[in-house]
């Protein structure tokens, strides 16, 4: 997925189901100027998203005990 996010960022938007951000993103990128910024975006969102899920499952086994 790390892999889709930077050479294709609108791509990993729109397989995570942000369909919005994923034009966003297609907008920014058919630049190629916009492609470095769209791509960094996609990794910062990927990487924010899987801490989210880590957290979530964090706060779920704590409440459980």
């Amino acid at each position: 997925m790390t892999l889709i996010a930077i050479f294709f960022p609108s791509l990993s938007f729109l397989l995570r189901g942000k369909l919005l951000t994923a034009l966003l993103c297609l907008i920014l990128q058919i630049t190629l100027i916009g492609w470095i910024p769209a791509a960094i975006w996609a990794l910062v969102s990927l990487q924010n998203s899987r801490a989210d899920r880590r957290n979530a499952k964090l706060i779920r086994a704590m409440r459980t005990k």
